[in-house]
C-alpha cells in the first residue's frame, strides 16, 4: 500500500529559492508522515505561469540548478514529483521531475500544451511524446501534467496497457466558476480509462489575474472521488492507497471541510487573489475610494478580509453632487470594518478645473467632460496617497461597467489592481448579501449596511444621476454581456435566445467601443470562464460589426 502526500502549495513566480525551500520543508513533513511519495504542482520550481521568463536562458539555467538542489535536499525523504522547465535539443518543455536518492531519476514532458483562454504554452514549450513509469517503494506510478488529462490517449493508454496502479497528475489549473465540477469529471474519466488511482494535485494562490484554487483530490479506479484537499488554502493531504489485494483506503489527515458553494467559492477566490497580489508584490497597505455605493463597499470588505483592517485605508471624496446618505454610508461601512477613512472634499478642486477650462469650453453645454473631471480628480487623490505612503490603489469597477465603458479612464478605472473587474454587477449584490449573511450567522454585524444594498446604483456625478439613466437594468444587461463576451455569441444568437434586438444592438455597440478603455485598465481577478485581459484579446482598431 503506497502512502502518498499531495502537496497543494502556494508558490511565487520567479522565487526559485523560496519555492525550493517550501518544497524541501513539505517533503520533510511528508517524511514525518511516512509517505512514500509526495507530489507538488505543475511548474512548482518556477511558479506558474512563468510567461516570458522562460525565454531568458539564464532563468531556465537557474531553475534547473534549483531542481538539482531540491533533489539533493530531499535525498533522504520520499520520492518527489514536481514541475519544472526542462530543456532538450527539441526546445523547452513544461515537465515533471521524479526525484529520488538525491538525483533527478526521470523526467516527463507535458504532451498537450493548452493555447486558449489564459494559456499560451505553445509560445514557450515543445510537447513531449511519451509517458513515464517510475517506482515509489515497490509500486509503479504514472506521471502526467495538467492538460494531458483533459483528453484520452497519451500517456494514459500506455499506463492502462502497463497496468499502472497509480497515475499522478500535477496541475497549475486556474479558477473560474464551476471548474471544480469539470475537473472531477476529467479525473474520473482518466481513472476509469486507466483502471488506476488518479492523484490530482493542483496549485493554490494568486498570480496576477489568476487564482489557483487547490481542490486537489484522489479518485478511485471506478471514478469515485475518495479524498479532497481544501480549496483556496495550502494543504498537505496524506493518503494510503489500496493496491493489489489490499482494498483498504484511508486518509491519515483529519477530514477536510466540504468544498464551498458557488457564491462562497467566488468570494474566497477574490479574497485570495487580492491578498496574494498585495503580499507577493510587497504592498503592506491598500487604499480605495469609498463612495457609499455597493461596488466600493464590497471591495473594502474584500480588502479587509484579505489583508486585515489595519492594512486598509479609504478615502471619501464628496463632490457637490454627492448625497448626504452616500457620505454617511461610507462612514458606516468604514466603522463596521474598522478601517481608516479620511474625507477630502473635491468641491474647490472641481471649481478650479472648471475655471481653468472656462475659456476653452465657452459656448458648449456642461456634460460628460465635467462628470469625468470629478472621477479623475479622485483618481489623482488616491494616487497621491499611494505615492506618499506606498499603498496599492484598488479600482472598484465591476465587469458590467468595464464591459460597456461606463467608467472613466484615469478616474474610477485608475488603480494598481481591480479586484472585482471580472464580477458582473448582479453578482456584486449576491456576494455582498452572502458576506452579510455570513456575518449575521456568526453573530456579527453585517459589514455592508442595508441602505447600500437597497439604494439605486449611481455614480453621483450630476444631480439626481442614476445608472439606469445610461444603462439598461443590470438584470437585462449582464446576460447579454455574458453571452457576447464569455460565450462569443453573435447578435443573432442572442436575439434567437429571446433578447430584445434593439437592446442587443445597443449593448454590443457599447462593448465594442469600450475596448480601448479596457486595454488600459489595471489587472483584476479572473472568476468567470472568460475575463477581460488575458482571456479576451480583441483589436482596438476594428471595423467588424
Amino acid at each position: 500500500m503506497p502512502r502518498i502526500a499531495l502537496g497543494q502549495l502556494n508558490t511565487t513566480v520567479g522565487d526559485l529559492d523560496g519555492n525550493v525551500a517550501r518544497m524541501t520543508e513539505w517533503t520533510a513533513r511528508s517524511a514525518d508522515a511516512d509517505a512514500d511519495l509526495v507530489c507538488f504542482p505543475e511548474l512548482a520550481v518556477t511558479g506558474y505561469p512563468p510567461e516570458d521568463l522562460v525565454l531568458r536562458r539564464a532563468f531556465v539555467d537557474d531553475q534547473l540548478e534549483a531542481l538539482d538542489r531540491l533533489a539533493k535536499q530531499v535525498a533522504d525523504g520520499p520520492v518527489v514529483v514536481t514541475g519544472f522547465v526542462d530543456r532538450s535539443d527539441r526546445g523547452l518543455h513544461n515537465a515533471a521531475a521524479v526525484l529520488a536518492g538525491g538525483t533527478v531519476r526521470s523526467r516527463y514532458r507535458k504532451i498537450r500544451l493548452p493555447n486558449y483562454g489564459v494559456f499560451d504554452e505553445r509560445r514557450y514549450f515543445t510537447p513531449g511524446d511519451a509517458g513515464t513509469v517510475d517506482v515509489a517503494g515497490d509500486v509503479g506510478f504514472g506521471v502526467s501534467v495538467c492538460e494531458d488529462a483533459w483528453a484520452p490517449g497519451l500517456p494514459f493508454d500506455g499506463y492502462a496497457s502497463a497496468g499502472v496502479p497509480v497515475v499522478v497528475n500535477i496541475n497549475g489549473s486556474p479558477y473560474h466558476r464551476g471548474k471544480s465540477d469539470e475537473r472531477l469529471g476529467i479525473a474520473a474519466a482518466r481513472a476509469r480509462e486507466t483502471g488506476s488511482w488518479f492523484v490530482y494535485v493542483n496549485a493554490v494562490g494568486g498570480q496576477d489575474e489568476l487564482v489557483f484554487d487547490g481542490g486537489s483530490m484522489v479518485v478511485s479506479p471506478s471514478g469515485e472521488p475518495v479524498w479532497r484537499a481544501a480549496m483556496f488554502e495550502e494543504d498537505l493531504l496524506v493518503v494510503d492507497l489500496p493496491v493489489g489485494d489490499d482494498d483498504r483506503a484511508r486518509t491519515l489527515e483529519p477530514p477536510r471541510p466540504a468544498w464551498p458553494g458557488d457564491v462562497e467559492e467566488v468570494y474566497r477566490a477574490l479574497v485570495l487573489g487580492l491578498g496574494d497580489y498585495a503580499r507577493k508584490n510587497g504592498f503592506r497597505e491598500v487604499v480605495l475610494g469609498l463612495s457609499g455605493g455597493i461596488d466600493s463597499s464590497l471591495v473594502a470588505v474584500l480588502a479587509r478580509d484579505a489583508l486585515g483592517a489595519s492594512a486598509v485605508r479609504a478615502l471619501a471624496m464628496p463632490s457637490p453632487y454627492s448625497s448626504d446618505h452616500s457620505i454617511e454610508d461610507a462612514v458606516e461601512v468604514a466603522r463596521r470594518l474598522g478601517i481608516r477613512l479620511d474625507e477630502v472634499r473635491i468641491d474647490e478642486t472641481f471649481d478650479a478645473y472648471r475655471r481653468a477650462l472656462a475659456d476653452v469650453f465657452e459656448g458648449t453645454e456642461p456634460g460628460l467632460a465635467e462628470e469625468n473631471l470629478q472621477a479623475r480628480i479622485r483618481g489623482n487623490l488616491l494616487f497621491a496617497i499611494s505615492n506618499r505612503f506606498g499603498d496599492l490603489v484598488l479600482a472598484t469597477g465591476n465587469k458590467s461597467e468595464y464591459a460597456v465603458g461606463y467608467s472613466t479612464l484615469y478616474g474610477d478605472m485608475a488603480g494598481g489592481f481591480a479586484p472585482i473587474k471580472d464580477v458582473p454587477k448582479t453578482l456584486v449584490y449576491e456576494l455582498s448579501r452572502w458576506r452579510n449573511a455570513q456575518a449575521t450567522g456568526s453573530g456579527g454585524e453585517p459589514p455592508i449596511p442595508d441602505r447600500v444594498l437597497d439604494k439605486p446604483p449611481s455614480a453621483e456625478l450630476r444631480p439626481n444621476q442614476r445608472d439606469s439613466d445610461s444603462l439598461p437594468p443590470y438584470e437585462e444587461l449582464d446576460p447579454i454581456i455574458e453571452a457576447y463576451v464569455e460565450d462569443d455569441g453573435s447578435p443573432e444568437d442572442l436575439v434567437a435566445q429571446g433578447a430584445d434586438p434593439a437592446l442587443v444592438d445597443r449593448v454590443i455597440a457599447m462593448i465594442d467601443r469600450a475596448e480601448y478603455k479596457r486595454r488600459q485598465s489595471p489587472p483584476g481577478i479572473k472568476i468567470t470562464p472568460k475575463a477581460f485581459g488575458r482571456d479576451r484579446r480583441m483589436p482596438i482598431t476594428n471595423r467588424y460589426r
